[in-house]
């Protein structure tokens, strides 16, 4: 896996990231520090980066195992250390798992499943934070 991230410069904090599968975003800082708000902070691409891996594990687990799930959506709440580095010191991870007759063992089979084994991300950023999860069912009628 490769990535390039440039400066846009010369004024502002704007950097323009290039990813190995060929795709691009914008990631800023904030005013106060330079910045134009123009897209996200990195340690906010990092939080995201982080659900999105995660969701993507319990979906793929929940649907390998048989369950008619249709939506799944994860809300990520963080705390960072006061002083640099500020590394993320908790996450806790909120799942919303839609689908008909979801079995609720399933589900948090598939969260656990990606928690302890499958998640890079958040496997990563567990070596500094505490990261809890839970999760609510929404049925699909």
């Amino acid at each position: 896996m490769d990535c390039k991230v440039k400066w846009v410069g010369p004024d502002g904090m704007s950097f323009v990231a290039e990813t190995g599968s060929g795709h691009a975003f914008v990631m800023d800082g904030a005013p106060d520090g330079g910045g134009r708000n123009l897209g996200p902070r990195p340690m906010e691409t990092v939080l995201a980066g982080t659900g999105g891996c995660a969701a993507y594990d319990v979906v793929l687990i929940l649907k390998k195992s048989g369950q008619n799930v249709s939506g799944c959506e994860v809300r990520l709440t963080s705390e960072r250390a006061q002083s640099d580095p500020k590394v993320f010191t908790k996450i806790h991870m909120h799942f919303v798992v839609r689908g008909k007759e979801l079995k609720p063992s399933a589900v948090e089979s598939a969260i656990k499943l990606s928690h302890n084994k499958y998640c890079s991300a958040s496997i990563m950023l567990g070596k500094t934070a505490t990261i809890t999860h839970d999760y609510e069912i929404i049925e699909n009628s």
